[in-house]
């Protein structure tokens, strides 16, 4: 899914451990295994989602792998993202070595992290399928607000598109579809605890009248 690259952006570290072992630091040795290794295709595309409101506050955020391994360094990461993309009109961003792509929503900025070699429309794929879901069941309300009272959804609704970094789906509807059904599944399991509690009550009570 990878795309060639006429300006090879290396992974974090990478030049670092080229230069330790003597090796190149781009794809210019294309014979030595690892420049091969840049070019594998690989399943898991995403580093991380998050969204931000627009003071560059975290309202949602799930990390992939361990790029950026504590809280701290990723909040930091976050707010050099926001303050690079926040007052441009552009949908895509490289930063740090890495793909970025984002969009506002009134007082909100949804972003896609991926690797520098990721192809940009499979992670704008992800990016507009996060938007609409989120734009379902907000009811085209994507705004703070709003998310902060459906958090719950947002997380299954992301959750249904990425898993590990894995991109599982991107049509909407589908999404959608799988929201629900959790949705749906969980409330009557809740519903049929309710009950069972109740039930117990009920017998609990007519014992001790006996």
């Amino acid at each position: 899914m990878q795309r060639p690259e006429a300006w090879p952006r290396p992974h974090p570290g990478e030049g670092a451990a080229a230069a330790q072992t003597g090796g190149p630091t781009s794809s210019a040795g294309a014979g030595e295994p690892s420049g091969l290794r840049l070019q594998e295709p690989s399943l898991y595309t995403i580093k991380a989602v998050f969204i931000l409101d627009n003071d560059g506050q975290r309202l949602l955020a799930k990390y992939y792998d361990d790029t950026f391994p504590s809280m701290k360094e990723q909040m930091v990461f976050e707010k050099n993202v926001f303050n690079k993309t926040s007052r441009t009109e552009s949908e895509i961003a490289f930063f740090g070595g890495m793909t970025i792509v984002y969009k506002s929503s009134i007082d909100l900025f949804l972003y896609v992290v991926g690797s520098s070699h990721e192809n940009e429309l499979m992670l704008m794929s992800v990016l507009t399928c996060l938007f609409e879901s989120l734009s379902h069941i907000l009811r085209k309300n994507v705004e703070k607000r709003w998310l902060l009272e459906n958090m719950d959804g947002a997380f299954l609704v992301l959750d249904e598109i990425v898993d590990g970094g894995v991109i599982l789906e991107s049509d909407p509807q589908q999404v959608i579809q799988k929201v629900n059904f959790r949705a749906d599944d969980s409330s009557l399991t809740e519903q049929s605890v309710t009950q069972v509690l109740q039930s117990a009550k009920e017998q609990i009570k007519w014992s001790l009248l006996k």
